[in-house]
């Protein structure tokens, strides 16, 4: 793959939140909801950050333990489902990347040695997309919310 590719969040489409060693992704327009821990969760961080695809897998290569080229193949291929499942689109811009301080701030403790690399995996859930997928905002009349749009076929003559 090419090291240079460089994406970015599909904003607003996407929102995420990160807790600790796992982010929590929602995708509006499909209603699902899906989660990266561990190295996933710091490929999403340095996606945020506006690393190429080169930076991420040097910067994951420091992090954890394993084969360079078993790191490369795995930021590669969640970069590939990421961007299938419209989390992530290509960012043609010729930014450099700012990851300085995600990498800074997700360097392993330094009293211990980095843990093995785990391949990341993409846990998807569709179990809410209904909840997600309802917009009661945009179903209101001009008096805005929380006055409910009238079908106009109900309204008396």
């Amino acid at each position: 793959m090419y090291l240079h590719r460089r994406f970015r969040i599909n904003k607003p489409t996407v929102i995420h939140e990160i807790f600790d060693k796992e982010v929590v992704i929602i995708e509006f327009n499909s209603g699902n909801y899906y989660s990266l821990d561990k190295a996933g969760a710091d490929i999403w961080s340095l996606i945020e950050s506006g690393a190429n695809a080169g930076e991420i897998v040097e910067a994951i290569s420091h992090l954890y333990k394993g084969s360079p080229s078993v790191i490369e193949d795995a930021v590669n291929q969640i970069l590939d489902e990421l961007q299938q499942e419209l989390l992530i689109v290509s960012d043609n811009s010729k930014k450099p990347g700012n990851n300085k301080e995600v990498k800074l701030s997700i360097k392993p403790d330094t009293e211990t040695e980095n843990p093995d690399f785990e391949v990341p995996v993409i846990h998807k859930y569709t179990d809410m997309q209904n909840l997600l997928l309802l917009d009661p905002i945009h179903e209101v009349d001009e008096t805005g919310w929380p006055n409910i749009k009238l079908d106009s076929s109900l309204e008396k003559k």
